[in-house]
């Protein structure tokens, strides 16, 4: 059964700031809806692993104070946003999933969070996360996993998976995670909301703990792309500002993995438009076999010493995943780099024709929590290739890549991805505002 919506379900960010500064609520009354919900939902769906009343409390009260005094520090002012568990914030409990880091507290803030609260956020919590964000799926981590509010035995998706479950029901209007291989994207399309992968670097990761340097992308997530990109705005000071929406080319999902055709046609039904690309010969092997060789011994080198030391500390998957990423070669690294240079080329031939490239987010609706087998036209497809397949390319090109909700398949949530070249986020964002 779906989780009953919270406080927040359905409210925009332009409405709950205007609501603010009417008068119609305070910022207090904000924080103590967001964190009355994630008592009430939160244990459902295991969408938090620390909650900070006091700390949100006290931001909050200063946020009334500064608004009555005239200081308006933007349209995130007193408004309540969660967190994911491997970005640091001062004096909150930064587990990454983990119990390797049962006990850390870190006492800076990262920059992302530095500059939340900057624009008058009132942080409420810390997110569930994947360990150490290496996975898709969300059902991995030493606080349990993190579950859909359409259907809590579902997978949230991953490693962002608390952060979405927390927006998906309601619990607050925005959250930040990170997105390595779509960890922002994939929960977002099967929780049934928005998420925004920015171009590579335009969220500082300083005090984010790293899965793979060189895809690591702090992300947003929200009910809407509209409450996206204010956020995206608020993390950037990037003014993107209104524009007519780009030429459209849709790609066939199948040319990256073949899934589920109902998601697809679902899919393709609202985007309506959109000329049929064709992706180049080889493109789909050559860009998942850069992306595996780089993460994995990115992230082996992050995790060398704790594999030595305390293996037995990792959950048993990822420890597993770990301990084949530790064996890939060097050599692999090397020329997965210069591939990227390659598939940077032939998918910036594409975008010489069209402004956004579209395609489901996810292949697939979300699989049951611990499900990592099913079978699709009858034939096994494993679910964790399944979930990377359409958002990992964009890592790996460091592309923005946006996901909106694209209606339902079996009563579940399916996502449509927007992705566009640096630059481009108003005629995503536009694109978006269509549809």
């Amino acid at each position: 059964m779906p989780i009953p919506p919270g406080p927040f379900a359905g409210r925009t960010i332009t409405d709950l700031a205007r609501d603010l500064r009417a008068g119609q609520v305070t910022a207090t009354e904000l924080a103590e809806r967001a964190l009355d919900a994630a008592g009430a939902l939160g244990p459902a769906l295991n969408a938090f692993v620390t909650m900070d009343a006091a700390g949100a409390l006290e931001a909050a009260r200063r946020a009334d104070e500064e608004l009555a005094a005239g200081t308006d520090r933007g349209p995130l002012h007193g408004l309540p946003v969660a967190v994911k568990d491997l970005i640091m914030v001062a004096g909150l409990p930064a587990t990454m999933g983990s119990r390797h880091f049962a006990q850390y507290v870190p006492d800076t803030d990262a920059t992302c969070v530095t500059r939340l609260r900057r624009a008058g956020a009132v942080i409420v919590g810390k997110t569930t996360t994947h360990e150490f964000a290496y996975g898709p799926t969300g059902d991995r981590s030493a606080n349990g996993p993190s579950r859909n509010p359409r259907d809590p035995e579902r997978m949230s998706g991953g490693s962002s998976g608390g952060s979405a479950a927390a927006v998906a029901a309601g619990i607050v209007p925005l959250a930040i995670g990170t997105d390595t291989g779509g960890s922002v994207r994939i929960p977002a399309a099967l929780c049934g909301i928005a998420g925004f992968k920015p171009a590579f670097g335009a969220i500082p990761a300083d005090g984010v703990f790293p899965l793979s340097r060189s895809y690591d992308h702090v992300g947003v997530l929200a009910g809407g792309a509209e409450d996206c990109l204010i956020a995206y705005r608020c993390l950037t000071g990037e003014t993107v500002d209104g524009s007519a929406a780009g030429s459209v080319g849709w790609i066939d999902p199948a040319g990256l993995f073949d899934g589920d055709p109902r998601v697809t046609r679902a899919v393709r039904a609202v985007l309506e438009t959109g000329e049929e690309v064709r992706l180049p010969e080889g493109f789909a092997e050559e860009v998942r076999e850069t992306y595996v060789a780089v993460q994995s011994c990115e992230t082996a080198a992050v995790h060398a010493e704790r594999l030595g030391r305390a293996p037995e500390l990792f959950e048993p998957e990822v420890l597993e995943r770990l301990r084949a990423a530790a064996e890939v070669p060097g050599w692999r690294y090397v020329r997965a780099l210069e591939a990227r240079e390659r598939l940077a080329g032939l998918v910036e031939e594409l975008f010489g024709r069209h402004d956004v490239l579209a395609m489901p987010t996810v292949p697939i609706v979300a699989p049951p929590v611990d499900q990592r087998e099913f079978a699709l036209d009858g034939r096994a497809v494993a679910v964790r290739p399944a979930l990377l397949a359409l958002t990992s390319p964009w890592n790996v090109l460091g592309l923005p890549a946006l996901t909106v909700p694209a209606g339902l398949v079996d009563g579940l949530p399916v996502g449509l991805q927007l992705v566009c070249r640096p630059g481009d986020e108003p005629l995503l964002f536009a694109t978006a505002a269509l549809l």
